[in-house]
Formats: structure tokens, sequence, C-alpha cells
């Protein structure tokens, strides 16, 4: 609750919050390193029950040590040090057991300022986590410059080779080489895309621009692009309801969706490609299958993941971002999709998406 003062100051009254609400973990000890209290996620995070910890000492119970093996209660020293000293940066530590926690501190001193340590609060984080994370990124960035080298150096070397020569090469020869150059800077354009919408996505920052959107016609621009790109019009069978409801979704991110979806059929899967669009209860559903080999369910779970490239396609390709991107985007609309095996044998990939209004509210 909030109120104001008679000079229109904000006043905030007091809140209590239990330390079993906090997300991370939480531990707190006296000055000397007896713990006074534990919250479930410390608990989660480090094995160790709250019961088994209060009143025992740190060194004890939660034995901290660094990479190097020192002990980080130790080090602490909250005695120690300057009296201004009031927090400790956060750092991986480990604990007998091998799980690798990310550990800081704070001095809870009394006066604030310059006061004897009354207390020493300790936040856990899970450090296998930040690991992921950081693994992950590096993943990208491998793949990036990877996906990156090969359209540059193409475009590197027809570029510097027509400069040099150009009077040597016939008409025929140039527009090869420009196409060439051509197709690879539209490669590097889609890569670039693709990382924006991964960083958006991670952030939470991707943004839904609502217009009244005609799926089944969004779904027969795409068919007659890819027909026109060379693939067979044989491939492709477009399945509408007659009752569709009046959809309000961002267009782009939808021909989006509807392009990865697509490519991925064509890329891993056989046979004719189908998109079949029906009404729900409240909203309508798009399903993308093939009749290729499937996917096994085991893979299930993995397939929205970055970097999953179909496992056992016999073609590969891509950055193995798309249907991460595609997920991402289907749940920015309030939707979801799954993946599971199609009639003829094949994967289908089936989003839901909501009716949804111009002012509806994106999660």
């Amino acid at each position: 609750m909030h109120g104001a003062d008679t000079d229109g100051r904000v006043v905030a009254a007091a809140c209590t919050i239990a330390i079993d609400d906090l997300p991370d973990g939480l531990i707190v000890t006296d000055r000397h390193g007896w713990v006074v209290a534990v919250n479930r996620a410390a608990a989660r995070l480090t094995g160790i029950a709250m019961e088994r910890a209060v009143g025992r000492h740190m060194t004890d119970v939660f034995p901290f040590r660094d990479h190097d093996g020192r002990d980080w209660w130790k080090a602490l020293d909250p005695d120690g040090g300057l009296r201004t000293r009031s927090r400790v940066p956060e750092r991986p530590l480990h604990l007998p057991g091998g799980q690798e926690l990310h550990v800081t501190a704070r001095f809870v001193r009394e006066p604030e300022r310059a006061g004897e340590v009354e207390r020493v609060t300790i936040t856990l984080r899970d450090g296998g986590a930040r690991a992921r994370l950081e693994r992950s990124r590096a993943d990208l960035v491998s793949t990036v410059a990877h996906e990156l080298r090969s359209p540059l150096t193409s475009v590197k070397g027809f570029t510097a080779t027509l400069l040099a020569k150009w009077t040597r090469f016939t008409d025929e020869q140039k527009r090869v080489m420009l196409e060439t150059v051509n197709n690879d800077a539209d490669r590097v354009t889609r890569l670039i895309t693709e990382l924006l919408d991964v960083s958006r996505i991670e952030s939470g920052r991707l943004e839904v621009r609502r217009q009244v959107v005609d799926l089944p016609a969004r779904a027969r621009r795409l068919i007659a692009g890819r027909v026109a790109a060379g693939e067979a019009e044989h491939r492709f069978c477009l399945k509408a309801g007659d009752h569709l409801p009046e959809m309000w979704l961002d267009q782009d991110k939808i021909d989006q969706i509807l392009g990865n979806l697509v490519e991925n059929a064509l890329r891993h899967g056989r046979g004719t490609v189908t998109i079949e669009i029906e009404s729900v209860g409240w909203g309508a559903a798009v399903s993308v299958r093939d009749e290729g080999e499937g996917i096994e369910p085991e893979l299930a779970p993995r397939v929205f993941r970055q970097f999953w490239r179909g496992g056992n396609s016999r073609r590969r390709g891509g950055t193995g971002l798309g249907l991460f991107i595609v997920k991402g985007l289907v749940e920015a609309h309030g939707g979801t999709i799954a993946v599971q095996r199609a009639p003829e044998g094949g994967a289908e990939f089936r989003f839901t998406v909501p009716t949804g209004t111009p002012d509806f509210a994106t999660p």
C-alpha cells in the first residue's frame, strides 16, 4: 500500500516477505558464521535441509570451496577488512558433493555505516544453469561464425575476381557469379534476422503488431513463392476450413512461422507437404506435415531447442534455429506448438493461436 503525505511525497508501508518466497537460495548467519536461517531454495540447491543447518556453523554444513580448494567462509572474514565493506562479489563455488553454485554475500551492520557486522546474508544461484546458458551462447557464436564464413568467403572471392578480371569474362559468366553473390548475401541477411529474433525471444522483447490476417491466403502465397523458386507444385497440399474465425495476428511473424515449418518439412521430410488450417474453440489451428521418416518420440522434446537439425535426416542444413524461433513467435501470440507423428508417417507440427483483438495483451 502507498499513501501521500501533506507535501505530496509517496510513502510506502512496511512489507514483510517470507524468505521462502525468494527465488534464489538464501542463508543467514550471525557474525561468527552460525546459521540462523535457510530458505527452501537454498535447501533445494545444496541438498541440505533447514533442520540440519540451523544452529550449526557454516564450515560444517555449507563448506564452500573455490576452484583452488580454499575455504570460502574463512576467506570471507566478516570481522576483518574495512568497516565500510558491505558486499562480496558473486563467484562460483562448490560443495563436497560437486555441485557448483554462484555465491555472493552481504554484511548487515549496526549502525549501517561503519558499524559492527550483525548478520551475513548469503545468496545462492544454480551454477549449472548459468554454465548451460554460457555454453548455449558460446555455441551460438560458434554456429554464427561457421555459417557466416562460407557465404562471406564466396562474396569476397567472386567480387574480387570480377573487379580484377572483369573484361576476361563473358556476360553469362558474370551473371552466374553475380547471382551467386546475391544468393549468398541473402543467406547472410537471413542469418542476421534469425540472430535478432533469437535475441528478442530470449530477452522477452518480441513485439507483436496485430492486424487481420487471412491464414489460407498467407499459406497460398507461401506455396506460390516456393513453386516460383523451383519446387514442384504437386509437393504441396492446402486444406482450409470453411468457417475460420477472424484472426488478429502479426502478418510478418505468421509468414515466418509458416515459412520455417514448410522449409523444415522440405529439408527433412519427403513426399507431399500438407498445410491444414482449421477452427478451434478459441482460435485457429495450423498443421504442417510431411511424409518422411518423422521424428522419434524420444527426440520430440529437443525439437524446439536451439541448434536442433533433425538428427536422423539425410539432408541437414541451416543454423538449427528455425524451430526455436517458430516456438517463440507462436508463444508471443499467446499460442502453443507441438510435434507428433503425421497420419502419413512423417512429422506433423501443429500450432494454435487465439483470435485476439488489435489491443490483445501479448504475454
